[in-house]
């Protein structure tokens, strides 16, 4: 038995499944397994199982807990403002741990199907000033906290919980896997003012903007690389699984298939249709929010924005300048480590990734990794 002790993450995406174990003890010792492209998921709970099987054999070491990074087209990003008059005393964490209680039970009443991943801190008005964190030993008259609540439908945290269960294995922490990604992304690329990351899924398209270091929204549209799928169905008349593969193959360069009595031309205008109108919308979610009228960076990862990767990307008649990132397993899952060990002043940890006996505020939440 290999004496390590390894964290182990899990990207679970509605086409493909990615996993990463660390060795905590050794930053140089980590193992990555993902599946083949999938479109069906009937049959996900055998696929984790064996990705599961791989990574213990591995390791040595049987797999008890894990971290889960999901997505969905009903994410909902929730902003909430709470202020609250002080006597002019030194202001206490316990302060701040009171107004985001509370605003946490007003987004548990009205958004009840639905679990809170992320909760973020945005700005603090104290006293008529803004700061980006809680300043130490100050003294407050009045405080007013800008807080941004991520949040990931119930059924589907319960629909994964429970395919783990049945392998005897803990969920410790749910992760929204794009805005997870984000963070390390951004803390790669150290982008300087408007950066918007758009994450292309299956089915629906995450945006998440930034200025600065600080995050400004995360909106999620309900279109993906599944739709242009859809629309190669439907345009040529061919089964989904012919219009993936035609997709696919355009995407990669690939000589079409021969069932595709068409010109690589006609492919590209039912691709690039939708492909445009998706960053279209991107754009005008990411304006929405932008605190500048000067042209905004794009960022563009996810399966689905690999469609634009080759010679026929510069037809989109988007005037934001355009980068792409070729992600891989590694850098998924190292997201999903970096984002539970980094420090992260801004956002508060919901649960805490073990429970050991603590005051009332401490168990629901740990403040500034």
């Amino acid at each position: 038995m290999n004496n390590g002790n390894f964290q182990t993450f899990f990207d679970c995406g509605f086409s493909k499944i990615r996993a990463g174990t660390f060795n905590t003890s050794n930053n140089n010792e980590a193992f990555y397994f993902e599946s083949e492209f999938f479109t069906d998921q009937s049959n996900l709970e055998l696929k984790i199982k064996k990705i599961i099987t791989s990574l213990e054999k591995n390791t040595n070491k049987y797999i008890d807990n894990i971290n889960l990074m999901i997505d969905s087209p009903k994410v909902l990003s929730v902003g909430i403002s709470l202020s609250k008059k002080f006597d002019g005393s030194k202001l206490k964490q316990a302060n701040i741990q009171f107004l985001v209680q509370e605003a946490k039970q007003q987004i548990l009443k009205y958004y009840k199907n639905h679990n809170i991943a992320h909760i973020i801190i945005n700005n603090y008005k104290i006293d008529s000033v803004n700061y980006s964190y809680l300043p130490d030993e100050i003294k407050c008259d009045f405080i007013s906290l800008d807080m941004l609540f991520i949040c990931l439908p119930t059924d589907l945290v319960v629909y994964f919980k429970n395919i783990f269960s049945k392998a005897n294995i803990l969920v410790d922490q749910i992760i929204c896997s794009s805005y997870a990604k984000s963070i390390n992304y951004k803390d790669e690329l150290n982008p300087s003012g408007h950066t918007s990351f758009i994450d292309i899924g299956f089915n629906r398209t995450s945006v998440i903007s930034y200025f600065n270091e600080k995050i400004l929204s995360l909106d999620v549209l309900p279109l993906g690389g599944n739709h242009i799928t859809r629309d190669i169905s439907k345009i040529l008349e061919l089964d989904l699984e012919r219009s993936e593969k035609a997709k696919r193959n355009f995407s990669q360069g690939h000589k079409l298939p021969n069932y595709l009595n068409i010109s690589v031309e006609t492919l590209q205008k039912i691709i690039f249709a939708r492909t445009e109108e998706i960053l279209k919308l991107c754009v005008k979610s990411a304006e929405s929010t932008s605190l500048t009228s000067v042209r905004f960076k794009m960022v563009l990862m996810g399966e689905g924005s690999k469609i634009l990767e080759n010679q026929h990307k510069d037809i989109i008649s988007i005037s934001n300048d355009i980068d792409f990132l070729e992600e891989t397993s590694e850098g998924i899952c190292q997201s999903g480590l970096k984002f539970t060990t980094r420090p992260n002043k801004q956002e508060v940890v919901v649960i805490p990734k073990r429970q050991i006996k603590h005051g009332f505020f401490e168990k629901f939440f740990h403040f500034f990794r």
